[in-house]
């Protein structure tokens, strides 16, 4: 007698909402945090009931993305991802394509000088809360000198930071944990802003190491926002059509120690993966992005390969040179 063979599940039927809340349910099983994007969709599939629009279109999906000046590609890969997945149940939906966009040249990182560092640490000591100023001047000095994300400082724990062992836990992209080495005058330095955080804020609202004006964790919107007046306050000012960012002092770090180690004739392919790793790179073939950051950076480098070339020593492979 043979095994009856269950009929396939009907495909989930609904509104665009109903669909988007499955879609980003599903996404989030398979281990995606899918936060960011989530908005995204909610916002688009908002955009489209405003237009009457029951399914996705190449032109409505082109007419969304392209309405905002930030984040344009962000929102096609979004748009792009959900549209795959209702194309599954709506023949009528459309995907639009990965080239959608022209290509844009890589973004140029605004690199700080230590004195411009120096004047933004001094800006965040005049704002006017006493935490909040406290709080700005241990993050902008943490994120100088360690080369973390914003996000991921901003996500830091109490229980991340051992101070006795002079160690962070991050939690970074993709889940991946690491741990980053503190210097001795930055944990004195982290000391200090934690001992004030308990003078003017013995019962903060959060586990977060990094506290709000009115303790809980900074939200990062406000985070850039108040960066934003502290770069006016400091006299920092665009160099290359955009303004400077919060996350450029993590490329102004690995450009910094990049730089220091041609300088001193280190060997940069092998202290490479040690970068890399502090910084949360897949690998050292991301953080070689950094070679093309600063024109004095690219000189050092070519001027290494010509004292090879010039000594007769093997070409390293491009990812090593």
């Amino acid at each position: 007698m043979s095994t009856p063979v269950s009929a396939p599940a009907s495909p989930p039927a609904g509104s665009l909402r109903e669909m988007l809340d499955q879609y980003v349910a599903m996404r989030r099983r398979l281990g995606y945090k899918f936060q960011h994007q989530g908005r995204m969709l909610t916002a688009f599939i908002e955009y489209l009931e405003q237009r009457g629009e029951t399914t996705i279109t190449v032109a409505s999906a082109l007419a969304w993305v392209t309405a905002s000046i930030c984040y344009q590609r962000q929102r096609l890969s979004a748009v792009r991802g959900f549209a795959r997945h209702l194309a599954a149940f709506d023949p009528a939906s459309q995907v639009p394509p990965a080239r959608l966009l022209p290509a844009a040249p890589a973004p140029v990182p605004y690199l700080y000088s230590p004195q411009e560092i120096s004047a933004l640490i001094h800006a965040a000591g005049t704002l006017a809360v006493p935490l909040q100023a406290a709080t700005y001047q241990a993050m902008i000095s943490l994120l100088a000198v360690t080369g973390l994300r914003t996000g991921e400082a901003l996500a830091l724990d109490v229980a991340d930071v051992d101070m006795d062992a002079a160690l962070i836990t991050v939690h970074g992209k993709y889940d991946r944990t690491r741990l980053v080495p503190l210097h001795p005058t930055t944990v004195t330095m982290l000391r200090g802003y934690r001992a004030r955080c308990g003078q003017l804020c013995p019962a903060p609202a959060s586990p977060s190491f990094f506290l709000s004006a009115t303790g809980t964790r900074p939200f990062p919107s406000a985070v850039h926002a108040t960066f934003a007046r502290l770069l006016a306050r400091a006299g920092i000012n665009d160099r290359h059509g955009r303004p400077p960012r919060m996350h450029d002092l993590r490329h102004s770090l690995a450009v910094a120690t990049l730089t220091g180690w041609y300088r001193t004739g280190a060997d940069v392919a092998v202290k490479m993966p040690l970068l890399s790793a502090m910084l949360g790179h897949a690998g050292p073939h991301s953080t070689f992005y950094y070679l093309h950051a600063a024109p004095e950076l690219l000189g050092l480098a070519a001027q290494r390969l010509h004292a090879h070339q010039a000594d007769g020593a093997p070409l390293d492979s491009p990812e090593e040179s």
